[in-house]
């Protein structure tokens, strides 16, 4: 059984910045790759970013490319994504999965967190 917690999201100006957390629990948590996803109102789901494992390997869709940043501290089971200069499209629930593989290859999330607001609005 993994189970995710979001946490840290939040109503920010445009340009403004958030830094989301992904707590994880069990023991699998630290071989699974985790994503970060979204869902905007309206709107289907997307993937944003995804680590490995390890943190060795991250990726990125292109539009948050220079701006958010993925890690992974496995010490403390926790999983981040640093939001700089956000955009008023961005605003969305913010999720983390979890999968059953160490790589963000491949298809698939078994495990998903509740998801956190942010909201980007003056």
């Amino acid at each position: 059984q993994l189970q995710l917690v979001e946490s840290g999201g939040g109503l920010v100006q445009p340009g403004g910045s958030l830094r989301l957390s992904c707590a994880a629990s069990g023991f699998r948590s630290r071989y699974s790759a985790i994503g970060w996803f979204r869902q905007a109102p309206g709107k289907e789901r997307e993937g944003v970013s995804c680590i490995s494992s390890s943190g060795g390997i991250t990726y990125y869709i292109d539009s948050v490319k220079g701006r958010f940043t993925i890690s992974r501290d496995n010490a403390k089971n926790t999983v981040y994504l640093q939001m700089n200069s956000l955009k008023p499209e961005e605003t969305a629930v913010y999720y983390c999965a979890a999968r059953d593989s160490r790589y963000c290859s491949g298809s698939g999330y078994g495990y998903w967190g509740q998801g956190t607001q942010v909201t980007v609005s003056s």
